[in-house]
């Protein structure tokens, strides 16, 4: 086990310790993973695997993970998983480096994905505080240089409990790193199927078919490999003993992972994806409004947005605020906005969301589950009731519309945004409602968790044009309970 810098362990975690009130014993747990956990459990954190092993909140879990990497105790990356192997395809530092398009050599896919499926954040601790094996990939052994720094996933077969990566092993036939300007030579014996190498670092990866009679004489087979890309020398190989001699004519080290696939994997037109464990996708900490106030320089590539599958998205709207600045005067119907806008953002806060951004007297939130923008909406609505009861004078009428779908994480004016289809609707859904009430799409009143957030409540369905939807679309409006 490495060692940590304590001077500046103590400097850092009193910092994280006070940029918000912690759970009991929450910054303990969190100081033994950085001094006592092995160097494995502290490259790639998952932070919703921490907070289940510890019976710690998992929105507080990503929060601590999130203030640790802002002060410098963990980097933070975006790691691009494969889909059917759970190997770690690559890895950007930074959201405005994040490439969504994957190719795996490994399983031979290649593909796009939203920031919702199989792109994970994880943190890994900082080398200026412990450095690990892993802060050195060219001085690992072999084995965990594929094993550990590339893999590390428990990725299960399908609505099974066995790990791919298990299974993975009992086809490898060797393994091996091919420096450059040099020829390596890997022995393996060989079954029916389909030979496959693979380079984890670059993807660079080939394929021949074994068929035709055993033998018994090793089979030599010729491979070029230039840096980009392996040229075998032969279009198929018998089953039985092989010598793979590769000539590495790039000029940096490659690395070669050997498989000998089964016939009926061969056989597979399409591979399902792997069962994950649940871990911090990119989409979900783009709706996190720690990660906006921590994280503020975090922009999206200007050139292209970056794909959601479901995000739900929650407006909120002022009644007659017009007719309040008119009655109340600038600076006292100001401050009732700003109470306003106060109590909509600890709610959304509350309830795992972001305010995106204000829009007049308006708020656009967004969240990664669509129950929790309903908790935040019904919420909002309760400290509004309260805020009014307490005070004299004018209270705060609001109207609250939320829809759920896909959409595109963009920057604009120097702020992480949404567009699309998704978000007209949604803002359209809050024009239809009326004071003190909130109305929901038919994909919100349907998704996952929102039938039981709303029993008890009065739920009234009406039909009402859409933007964008052909015909008119069922709308509901919730009243109190």
């Amino acid at each position: 086990m490495t060692a940590v810098d304590d001077r500046l362990l103590e400097s850092k975690m009193t910092k994280v310790e006070q940029a918000r009130a912690w759970s009991p014993r929450v910054i303990s747990k969190f100081e033994t993973l950085i001094r006592s956990a092995d160097d494995q459990s502290l490259f790639r954190v998952n932070p919703l695997a921490f907070a289940r092993d510890r019976s710690i909140a998992e929105p507080e879990a990503i929060d601590l993970f999130l203030h640790a990497a802002r002060c410098g105790l963990f980097d933070m990356s975006w790691d691009v998983l494969c889909p059917q192997s759970g190997m770690v395809l690559d890895s950007f530092g930074a959201l405005r480096t994040l490439k969504t398009h994957y190719v795996c050599g490994l399983c031979d896919v290649s593909g796009d994905t939203d920031l919702d499926d199989f792109i994970e954040v994880s943190f890994s601790i900082s080398p200026k505080l412990r450095r690990l094996p892993h802060h050195n990939p060219e001085t690992l052994p072999v084995e965990d240089f594929h094993w550990k720094l590339h893999f590390g996933h428990d990725g299960r077969l399908p609505g099974q409990h066995v790990r791919f990566l298990d299974v993975l092993r009992g086809f490898v036939r060797g393994m091996t790193f091919l420096p450059p300007g040099t020829t390596t030579v890997l022995h393996a014996d060989l079954g029916p199927g389909a030979l496959s190498g693979v380079n984890v670092q670059t993807q660079a990866a080939f394929a021949v078919p074994i068929s035709g009679e055993p033998v018994l004489v090793p089979t030599l087979l010729k491979v070029d490999y230039d840096g980009k890309r392996f040229l075998p020398a032969l279009p198929a190989v018998p089953p039985g003993p092989i010598a793979i001699e590769v000539a590495n004519k790039g000029p940096v080290r490659g690395s070669l992972l050997v498989i000998n696939w089964p016939p009926e994997l061969v056989a597979l037109t399409t591979k399902p994806p792997l069962d994950f464990d649940p871990y911090v996708s990119g989409g979900a900490l783009l709706a996190r409004q720690t990660f906006r106030q921590l994280f503020r320089s975090e922009r999206v590539d200007e050139k292209e947005g970056l794909g959601i599958r479901q995000v739900t998205f929650l407006f909120t709207d002022l009644k007659g605020s017009t007719a309040m600045y008119e009655r109340l005067g600038d600076l006292n119907a100001y401050a009732l906005v700003r109470e306003h806008f106060a109590l909509v953002n600890a709610a959304v806060h509350q309830h795992s969301g972001a305010v995106v951004k204000t829009i007049g007297d308006a708020v656009m939130a967004a969240f990664s589950r669509p129950s929790d923008a309903i908790s935040a909406a019904l919420h909002i609505f309760e400290e509004i009731d309260r805020f009014n009861g307490d005070h004299d004078g004018p209270g705060i009428i609001l109207k609250i519309g939320a829809h759920c779908g896909p959409s595109i994480a963009v920057t604009l004016n120097d702020n992480l945004d949404y567009f699309g289809q998704t978000v007209n609707v949604a803002a359209r859904v809050q024009s239809l409602a009326e004071a003190g009430q909130v109305c929901i799409s038919e994909a919100l009143h349907s998704a996952p968790g929102v039938g039981e957030i709303l029993a008890g409540h009065r739920v009234v369905a009406f039909d009402a044009p859409l933007r964008g939807v052909d015909g008119e679309a069922t709308v509901y409006r919730i009243g109190p309970g």
